[in-house]
């Protein structure tokens, strides 16, 4: 029996099927602000097609001026704008795939100055108040919505998804958390549920029997005055006598303050509240969130809690995800390490999408160069992230490669990353690596460091040499006391129960994390998860959320900072909450504007403004940043050996695994 047999079967609508159960879900990319738009979307769609996606959903289209998300963001309303959508249904179409447009009313949560919800209720991460609609308001935007449904079966679309997740404009009606109203649309959760049903109604009459209508639903709030799960079951019911052919789980609002998607958050988490749905109703429930392999989802969908999955970040990360997995490739899967770095840090930040571990997500047509014709010798010195990007991309264009590795196995930093609970997820990453190493049958010696004449004798020399941890220059920094993050992160030194942090960028924060958190089979066990964020899987209270559980702090730990201000800015704009929200329930003290002033069997002495103190800590971690190695580089260059110099080794500020593994395939389509 194939392995996968749940997750390959097909799915029949009546009037169409669906060639899996696995789907792409909605993502924001703002590809359709780069150059050469329709191209690029077309190009970024028709992959994921061609790699087996049962069926795509678009990014977020507003039905209205009113409901765009940001300025200038994308709205199908008129029948002008349809030439380029057409151009994107074709090529899904003739890749084999089926599309479908989100249809989504940003509601309270646009910022672009003239948004509208139900009440005037700012959202706490929107200060711009909304203006209240109208009755005459609502009705229109219904008749947006269903002729924005109208217009996609124009373009060429299978479907459509309605948006009602998230905290958007049909979330805000059917919550009292944004709902004040007491007319026909407001009160009782009949007149709550008013809105999508009449939505659903519309879409149907407008498209017809053989279209499909997706519903995608907060199947649990995670916030206070959101809906129970019965009610999320009257709702569900109510869609699918309105016409829905689909239910799709979404999960959380924007402004719920519980990890939904991050890597703290442990695979499958959230199928509980996909089965209450499933339980509800008798049309197809998608499971979504966290679902990042072959085998979470075929689980999944083997134990009944869900008719298909939906993956969004992972068909960044592969647009070949099924295609592999039904040639019993699951070895080759990309898998998304739900870093959020390239997808959502970029979109929050006004950027263009696209993946950490797949620079080419999103940025397709720019790595449109032929297979060379000439195949070369390349030597890659450094088996981290730039190093083993630059290597598997040159092996599989086919040049014959050697990477030499200092260390006794591949990875590099990602190495001690890995260690870091809630970044388990590089294990994936190596893994992946492994197998293309292999693959492409590329020379791999580890423990061992080239001479410049060995280097000599290829066609291109690539220095990967990576980053050392950076030293400190205080009195007494040999103490026994003293660890870098190094020994720390690779289990070569302990810290006692009382802890100083030298340092507090990502480094440093990883540190806490590492130090604070109980064992990592604890640490993304889903009951653990649910007790630490407080959340009531039977959603049982409006929104689901109960008391966070409370445990004692595993030890004392301080960060320290030189910088006056606010730690942390430099973190992840949707994970850095997470993080800090964690370390201050675990009682991780914080100092900035700090002078240090020397080390001794006393502690480390430290000036704050004009107070001098004592820590008396058992250990003293030093994170205070990275040096590029590239000694290797200048020697080569002394001697007249061209080299290429990537990653950590050509920068160690800022440095990341996102901007190397890009600067190593990039080089690597150089050759």
């Amino acid at each position: 029996m194939n392995a996968y047999a749940h997750l390959l079967s097909p799915l029949d609508l009546g009037f169409t099927k669906l060639s899996c159960r696995a789907i792409m879900g909605s993502m924001h990319t703002r590809l359709e602000t780069l150059d050469r738009p329709a191209e690029r979307v077309a190009r970024f769609y028709a992959e994921r097609a061609r790699g087996g996606a049962a069926l795509i959903i678009t990014g977020g289209f507003s039905p209205n001026g009113e409901g765009l998300l940001e300025p200038n963001g994308p709205v199908l309303s008129e029948h002008g704008h349809l030439h380029e959508h057409r151009s994107v249904t074709e090529a899904v179409r003739q890749a084999g795939g089926k599309i479908a447009l989100q249809i989504l009313h940003a509601g309270r949560y646009a910022t672009h100055g003239t948004s509208v919800a139900p009440s005037t209720l700012a959202s706490p991460i929107n200060p711009k108040a909304p203006r209240r609609m109208t009755a005459a308001d609502i009705e229109r935007t219904i008749e947006d919505y269903a002729t924005c449904a109208a217009l996609a079966r124009d373009a060429g679309y299978d479907g459509v998804e309605v948006m009602a997740s998230e905290g958007y404009l049909i979330n805000e009606f059917t919550a009292l958390r944004t709902n004040d109203r007491s007319d026909d649309w407001g009160g009782s959760l009949e007149n709550r549920l008013r809105l999508p049903v009449e939505i659903l109604r519309r879409v149907r009459a407008k498209v017809g029997a053989d279209f499909i209508v997706i519903y995608r639903i907060s199947s649990i709030d995670l916030v206070e005055g959101g809906l129970t799960s019965d009610e999320i079951a009257v709702q569900a019911r109510a869609v699918e006598a309105a016409g829905a052919t689909i239910i799709n789980q979404g999960i959380g609002w924007h402004e719920a303050r519980v990890p939904t998607i991050a890597q703290k958050v442990p695979r499958g988490m959230w199928t509980f509240a996909a089965r209450r749905l499933k339980d509800a109703v008798k049309i197809p429930v998608i499971a979504s969130n966290r679902i990042s392999t072959p085998d979470v989802a075929e689980r999944i969908l083997a134990s009944g809690e869900a008719d298909l999955v939906s993956m969004a970040r992972p068909w960044l990360a592969d647009p070949e995800f099924i295609a592999k997995t039904r040639g019993g490739r699951t070895d080759e899967v990309n898998v998304c390490i739900a870093c959020n770095q390239a997808c959502l840090d970029y979109i929050f930040s006004g950027r263009v999408a696209t993946c950490l571990v797949n620079p080419k997500a999103g940025r397709e047509i720019e790595f449109d160069q032929p297979l060379p014709m000439v195949q070369k010798r390349v030597a890659v010195v450094g088996a981290g992230p730039a190093g083993l990007a630059c290597a598997t991309t040159a092996g599989a264009r086919g040049h014959q490669v050697t990477v030499f590795e200092a260390q006794s196995r591949i990875g590099g930093q990602l190495n001690l990353a890995r260690n870091v609970p809630g970044k388990e997820e590089f294990d994936e990453t190596i893994r992946y690596w492994r197998r293309l190493i292999d693959k492409h049958g590329i020379s791999v010696k580890t423990a061992t460091r080239p001479t410049t004449d060995e280097l000599a004798q290829f066609d291109e020399v690539v220095i990967a040499t990576g980053v050392s941890a950076r030293h400190l220059d205080i009195p007494g920094v040999r103490h026994p006391s003293c660890v870098s993050y190094v020994e720390i992160l690779s289990g070569r030194a302990s810290a006692g129960k009382r802890v100083a942090i030298i340092g507090a960028g990502g480094i440093g924060f990883d540190v806490a994390e590492f130090l604070s958190s109980p064992p990592p089979d604890q640490a993304m066990d889903p009951r653990h998860f649910l007790a630490e964020w407080g959340i009531d899987p039977a959603n049982t209270e409006k929104g689901g959320l109960i008391a966070p559980a409370t445990e004692a702090p595993l030890r004392e730990i301080v960060m320290l900072q030189r910088k006056p201000g606010r730690m942390g800015r430099g973190l992840g704009v949707s994970t850095g909450w997470i993080l800090r929200l964690m370390l201050a329930k675990r009682k991780v003290a914080q100092m900035t504007g700090v002078t240090y002033r020397h080390i001794d069997d006393a502690g480390l002495h430290i000036t704050v403004g004009t107070d001098d103190k004592v820590l008396p800590v058992d250990t003293i971690v030093i994170c205070a940043g990275q040096e590029s190695e590239r000694g290797l580089y200048d020697v080569l260059a002394e001697k007249g050996v061209k080299a290429h110099l990537i990653g950590g080794a050509a920068k160690a500020a800022e440095l990341d695994a996102m901007r190397a593994i890009d600067e190593g395939m990039r080089l690597a389509y150089t050759f």
